[in-house]
């Protein structure tokens, strides 16, 4: 098991929060058209997974396997930096901030710079895997805590497999607009100069990570 700490923004700091957020996905820059991931050769010991090389994508036959290591793995805590302060009265969090309050006197501390004695969310990861961007459904967003009005949806179907009616002859009128809604999410966090290469249109390899709230770890 690893400490380690997981950025994000205000509004998925309220997502997780309020218990709608469980799931994220962070890019998997092992990963390209010839590089491909494969959680099948997962070594829990040595944090490891593997990558086959091809050629090009036409020559999948001239394959080499490499060893790479896993950024996050399932039992790793996380602990969620936020934006945020320190006042007399302790630490203060953008996204409860009350404009009447002492701490207003500080400045805000962008949440690359959160120590970890200051982090209040903490993250036990429940499963972690590699697949395409586009494998997502509106199920997988709502997971994200990207669209809150469809989580009631989320809860009505359960865990069988159906969670959304998306794809099946009930189709949701909100399910086009969940996706639509998710690449332009997505899109804005990717840098201009790297959209041809992670943008929503460019299918890249991701990490899944799922997880559930816990306590903060003694040690």
């Amino acid at each position: 098991m690893a400490i380690k700490p997981i950025l994000f923004n205000t509004e998925m700091v309220r997502a997780i929060l309020d218990g709608r957020k469980t799931c994220t996905r962070r890019i998997c820059k092992d990963a390209n058209e010839c590089t491909v991931p494969d959680m099948d050769f997962y070594n829990a010991d040595r944090r490891t997974y593997a990558v086959h090389n091809f050629v090009d994508k036409e020559h999948t036959e001239q394959l080499s396997t490499a060893e790479r290591t896993c950024p996050i793995c399932t039992g790793d805590i996380l602990y969620a930096r936020e934006t945020w302060k320190e006042a007399p009265k302790g630490y203060y969090y953008y996204e409860d901030w009350q404009k009447d309050d002492i701490a207003d006197v500080t400045k805000w501390k962008p949440s690359i710079h959160m120590p970890k004695e200051a982090a209040r969310i903490w993250l036990k990861v429940t499963d972690v895997r590699v697949e395409r961007l586009q494998e997502m459904k509106p199920v997988d967003v709502i997971k994200e805590g990207a669209y809150p009005d469809c989580w009631d949806c989320l809860n009505t179907y359960g865990e069988s497999g159906s969670q959304c009616c998306y794809g099946t002859e009930e189709q949701c009128s909100q399910c086009d607009e969940v996706m639509m809604e998710w690449e332009k999410l997505w899109n804005s966090t990717i840098k201009k100069s790297d959209i041809d290469r992670y943008g929503w249109d460019a299918n890249p390899w991701v990490w899944v990570i799922e997880f559930e709230r816990c306590e903060k770890p003694e040690k």
